[in-house]
């Protein structure tokens, strides 16, 4: 290292303290002032101060009244009913109007407001305020927007191994919530280590549940209440009805007892618009249907058996592997079973036979979902084997009056937009979305989209019906937002899907008029021919000849 500089001092004189000593002031530095370096400055005008002036105060206080505030909302669904009354039961609020429409008061008022609407209802009619000019304009822009849909977020299950997410249930307010059944359905499945657990996911956290559901067996089937936003049913795996609470916490509130529970997986559970809004059914596959009263579990308040021969016999009984039940037809339910059958069923029938109001022969194995339009409660649609297929209560023992194509994968699933009544959703085996408008197309899906590698086993679409949630058989649930044409409302589209199925009904209805008079007519000509035996070496010349011309003829024609 190379030294700069080098101090020496004395050793003597190191530790001596200092000495100070007064002096006269000196001028160690003068710089005269250069007026060539005037230029370089920018004079400031005008210049701020900041100038305060106040009286010095001992103690200044200032008292005023405190306004107490306070937070209340209001849930308005429909108000003017008396607390007895459930507005969504339409036999109440009809038996209610009755009685109000009885008195005279009810008249004399009627006529004494009716001077006062008709007054203004004509100051209204003077001029529309809310006309639209452009509103042709606006639909055309709108009709060239092309079908599309995007996963806007993924909820995963946390456990190891994965399980199916067996069910779906959107949350009542708002659809700020999902409730999520996990379970393996498949036969004798013995792994290690799986989780009995289901979940309850918020939309906003995405990466860990909201609440965790513990139940003492899997859950097959969830179901929010949509009265009480805090109560939640589930169907188990072993045949068990559960219900929780959430605001308490996941632990079960209550349960039924083993012995008179179903004997197999509940595969359908569903609250019913009641007074207390405590009442609920559910269906299994041992081929009962029960209803409960979550104030008194201990044994089912109703039975139903599902034997199509109406002699109530368990042993003929059909098993139930899915249920469906709208409001708006409080005492009516549908029940698709594992032998391709559809039972349309009536709670208020007197005897258990008559309960079974009527069958539709839909499908060649199970039926994995059956639901009703929200439009038009009497039409509903069924899923199985390898197409989804539309029905009218109307007509009895007939095939379906709209059907999509084959699929070479399985339906699993399917659901309404409970916007648009004419659009729907089928989930496939392959992991396959479909979007079907049979307004626009009948044969082909508006969009196909591979959400998956796996099976999607559940679909659920929100009130609104722009996000529709696909559970697969891993336990990934992807939530989809599809674009507005697939989700808005247009303009006569009610009264066009209404005359569509109208049209479809008559013609079904046509054909299985002429199939029956070809069946009397050829039950006729064999009364009328008298009887011989039919050789069946000829019989078997025929119809090989048959068969080898339909080929020839399908060679030629390709």
């Amino acid at each position: 290292m190379e030294i700069k500089y080098e101090y020496t001092r004395k050793r003597s004189d190191f530790g001596r303290p200092c000495s100070f000593s007064d002096l006269l002031a000196e001028v160690t530095v003068d710089i005269p002032p250069d007026p060539s370096l005037a230029d370089n400055f920018i004079p400031q005008d005008p210049v701020d101060f900041g100038v305060q002036e106040g009286p010095v105060m001992a103690v200044h206080e200032v008292n005023t009244e405190r306004a107490q505030v306070s937070s209340r909302g209001v849930n308005h669904v429909e108000g003017g009913w008396p607390k007895h009354i459930d507005p969504k039961n339409s036999e109440l609020t009809s038996r209610y109007r009755e009685e109000v429409e009885r008195e005279e008061a009810y008249t004399k008022t009627v006529q004494r407001l009716g001077f006062v609407m008709e007054h203004y209802i004509r100051q209204n009619n003077t001029i529309d305020i809310y006309e639209e000019y452009f509103e042709e304009e606006e639909e055309e822009e709108e009709e060239e927007e092309y079908p599309s849909a995007k996963t806007i977020n993924v909820l995963r299950d946390p456990n190891t191994p994965k399980r199916m997410a067996t069910h779906l249930s959107w949350h009542p307010d708002s659809n700020r919530a999902v409730a999520v059944a996990y379970c393996s359905l498949d036969f004798q499945d013995s792994r290690k280590d799986m989780s009995f657990d289901s979940y309850i996911w918020d939309l906003e956290k995405p990466y860990t549940p909201e609440l965790t559901l513990k139940p003492s067996s899997p859950v097959v089937t969830l179901e929010y209440n949509s009265k009480d936003w805090h109560h939640v049913l589930g169907g188990c795996y072993n045949g068990q009805i559960v219900y929780w609470d959430t605001r308490k916490g996941g632990l079960p509130m209550e349960m039924t007892p083993v012995e008179f529970s179903h004997r197999d997986p509940v595969y359908g559970a569903y609250w019913l618009p009641s007074r207390t809004g405590t009442e609920c059914f559910s269906g299994s596959t041992d081929g009962q249907v029960l209803w409960w009263d979550i104030r008194k579990m201990s044994q089912p308040s109703e039975k139903l058996v599902l034997d199509i021969t109406r002699q109530d016999q368990l042993k003929d009984a059909l098993g139930a592997i899915s249920l469906d039940f709208a409001p708006t037809m409080p005492t009516k339910f549908l029940v698709g079973t594992e032998q391709g059958i559809i039972i349309s069923c009536n709670r208020d029938a007197k005897t258990p036979p008559e309960k079974i109001a009527n069958i539709f022969r839909s499908h060649i194995g199970a039926v994995y979902r059956v639901t009703r339009n929200p439009f038009f409660p009497k039409v509903f649609l069924s899923v199985g084997d390898w197409t989804a297929r539309i029905w009218t209560e109307e007509l009895m023992d007939s095939s379906s009056i709209m059907e999509t194509k084959y699929h070479t994968s399985y339906l699993l699933d399917t659901c309404w937009s409970p916007t648009k009544p004419a659009v729907f959703f089928t989930a496939r085996s392959d992991g396959t979305l479909d979007i079907w408008d049979f307004l626009f197309h009948q044969k082909e899906p508006s969009l196909s989209l591979k959400v998956s590698n796996d099976p999607l086993l559940s679909l659920c679409s929100q009130d609104n019906g722009r996000v529709v949630a696909c559970g697969t058989r891993q336990g990934t649930v992807s939530l989809l937002e599809i674009s507005p044409g697939l989700c808005t409302l247009r303009k006569n589209e009610k009264t066009l899907t209404s005359s569509m199925f109208e049209r479809e009904a008559r013609r079904e209805k046509v054909l299985q008029d002429k199939y029956r008079e070809r069946l009397l007519r050829e039950q006729e000509r064999l009364r009328a021919r008298p009887e011989e035996q039919e050789d069946p070496q000829e019989v078997f010349k025929q119809a090989r000849a048959d068969f080898l011309s339909n080929i020839k003829a399908e060679r030629q024609r390709r």
